[in-house]
């Protein structure tokens, strides 16, 4: 059940800060409101969304936004190519707009004399293919995410936090629907939410569908916790009772770890299917958590997939109550600075990863398994010679759309699995330092505490991180992380990975996490090996320079056609490299790159290899410590 929304829910940014950003002309005004805004969904099966708002307003020139910097997604990637149908009145008489030419997410138009609000009707178009996050395809014939930043203009001047919405929505006949919104009334296929602030409005999404499981995590206490599903089919929905013990776990354990609650009520927004975009996004009450049609029952899914609301619920603590001061943008117009993603994916990495296995929906094993697939994979990531983990972050806006050819020579998004070493790292020092004493566990009790009880944003600097960090441990913490940071050479940072008490090493045993990864996303992976990767076809999706694959004049977007010989598959493909550790003679690949034809020599002798920890007799096995459960099981 939901509580009826209070003031404190609002964004607490600090009003000097808020001040910089808002129109010299409106600051100390009264924001217009509440703008009411009423979006019909019952189109949504046929990819479209229809919207109105009713803005109060005064007679002269006013400019309306679109949101353009979308928090989480970290990039101006708001997607107002989708937006169409744009028409704005006002007592019935069309207003003429015009966009402004420098920002395309701006529109300005006069407000003719004696009219106190106007009248704006736009359409949301729900196709996105090549998007991702929001921007990507968010509906099918059996269900919608309605994502309120796509579907809703907001007058310039004004913080979000200062902006009331009063919104509505309609959906399809006996669709059922879950959100944090607060809900004043439903009414058939109307539900009206109780009034909020742009802010919380865009943090809170709808899902809705045809085929709709409620699971509630904590029944009878408050706040409540509770899984909303939606998917393409009813027989998506049958998640185990296992599955949902550890989901009630896993509630149980971020409690035990931060100590407070910063909301009122949590959602966590699960859609099952294969026509949306895929990804995971969170909001402060709510994630907004998308995979494949089957992934609850499937087991390579669920593997893979399995840290996914782990990660997602740790964001509430760690991304939007504290968030770096360089990611705020009041008004989802200013820029946001990434050099500290590093805490904000990469501590959410880390801390998600634990709360997996702590919550039983990884075992141990998996989740070594886990752990050595990421710092071998990275260990392998020959763009780290010339790129920092810091650049990574700072070019965080650039990396989300690169594509994946390449990827280990330009380096990706790596702040989010390097992170988790850097932050393991830290762990493990803590616990050395202290004598096993204190622990990463303190910091998060300590950075992401307080009262609690409703949605707020506390700022942070680099700083601020240090000084928490010693207060747990004194240390020199600012150069520790600096030199992570800031290296550049041949390997990843494993050193909390040694000091957990176990080591990366690489055999013939394929990995588990990795073999499900290959079944889940459809892909050969011969990283550890020859250094390529392609998709179940033969099309090299990525080769690594100063391995066999690159060396021998493999690149992206060649397709593989035959192995020594015989027509191609990835089983033909893993028995050469297996047995090339039999033989003296180059394996043989005949390649199309585009229309032409060649045959590449792969001089390569050394057999598949895969990632594996090996414990380590002469340290302490401070990992599995690590990932022990802090809440009492029932």
């Amino acid at each position: 059940m939901t509580r009826c929304f209070r003031s404190t829910a609002i964004l607490t940014i600090s009003l000097a800060a808020a001040s910089l950003f808002a129109s010299p002309t409106l600051r100390g005004q009264a924001a217009p409101g509440p703008i009411q805004l009423l979006v019909d969904a019952t189109e949504a099966p046929r990819q479209i969304l229809h919207a109105r708002e009713v803005i109060p307003v005064k007679p002269g020139p006013i400019t309306l936004l679109y949101a353009k910097w979308i928090p989480g997604e970290h990039m101006p990637d708001g997607p107002i190519t989708d937006l169409a149908g744009l028409k704005i009145s006002a007592h019935g008489a069309p207003i003429a707009w015009r966009r402004d030419l420098l920002n395309m997410f701006a529109f300005h138009l006069d407000v003719p004399a004696g009219t106190d609000s106007i009248d704006v009707q736009l359409d949301y178009l729900l196709t996105g293919p090549g998007q991702k996050f929001s921007a990507g395809a968010s509906a099918t014939s059996q269900l919608t995410l309605v994502s309120w930043n796509q579907v809703l203009l907001y007058p310039q001047g004004w913080p979000a936090n200062e902006l009331m919405f009063a919104p509505s929505l309609r959906i399809p006949q006996s669709w059922q629907f879950g959100t944090a919104l607060p809900v004043e009334q439903r009414a058939g296929t109307t539900i009206e939410f109780k009034p909020a602030p742009l802010n919380t409005l865009i943090d809170s999404p709808v899902l809705a569908g045809a085929h709709v499981r409620v699971i509630s995590l904590t029944p009878g206490e408050n706040p409540t916790h509770e899984i909303d599903l939606a998917a393409d089919s009813e027989a998506a929905l049958a998640m185990s009772t296992a599955d949902i013990e550890h989901y009630k776990h896993l509630v149980a354990e971020t409690g035990a770890l931060f100590g407070s609650r910063h909301y009122r009520d949590y959602h966590f927004l699960f859609t099952l299917s294969d026509d949306v975009a895929h990804f995971g996004l969170e909001h402060h009450e709510s994630s907004d958590d998308r995979v494949a049609e089957r992934t609850v029952l499937d087991d390579d899914l669920k593997l893979t997939s399995a840290s996914l609301l782990p990660h997602e619920f740790t964001h509430s603590w760690n991304g939007k109550f504290r968030r770096p001061a360089d990611l705020l943008s009041p008004d989802y117009q200013q820029p946001m600075k990434g050099d500290l993603m590093w805490v904000y994916e990469g501590l959410t990495e880390y801390i998600g990863n634990i709360l997996t296995a702590r919550s039983g929906l990884w075992t141990p094993e998996q989740f070594r398994e886990y752990t050595a697939r990421t710092a071998g994979y990275l260990d392998h990531r020959p763009g780290r010679e010339w790129r920092s983990l810091q650049d990574t972050a700072d070019a965080a806006q650039l990396l989300y759309t690169a594509p994946d050819q390449w990827e280990a020579w330009r380096r990706s998004t790596d702040y989010y699995d390097e992170g988790f070493l850097v932050w393991l790292d830290v762990d493990t020092t803590i616990r050395r330092e202290t004598h096993g004493q204190k622990s990463l566990n303190d910091f998060c009790r300590i950075f992401h505490g307080g009262p609690g009880g409703s949605p707020e944003t506390k700022p942070y600097t680099f700083g601020d991180i240090v000084s928490t960090l010693n207060q747990v441990a004194p240390y020199d913490w600012a150069a520790f992380l600096n030199e992570r940071l800031n290296y550049r050479g041949p390997h990843a940072p494993v050193g909390g990975l040694e000091n957990g008490g176990w080591r990366v090493i690489y055999n013939e045993t394929p990995n588990t996490y990795d073999t499900a990864n290959e079944h889940a996303r459809k892909i050969v992976d011969l990283t550890y090996s020859i250094g390529l990767v392609t998709d179940e076809e033969g099309t090299v999706r990525d080769v690594l320079p100063g391995m066999s694959a690159y060396a021998d004049g493999l690149g992206p977007g060649m397709r593989i056609e035959a192995v020594n010989g015989r027509q191609w598959s990835d089983e033909i493909l893993r028995e050469a490299v297996r047995d090339s550790k039999s033989t003296t003679s180059a394996m043989t690949l005949l390649v199309a790159n585009g229309d032409y034809y060649s045959t590449v020599a792969l001089n390569y002798h050394g057999g598949l290899l895969y990632p594996h920890l090996e414990k380590l007799t002469s340290r302490p096995d401070l990992l599995s410590e690590i990932i022990q459960p802090l809440a009492a099981r029932k």
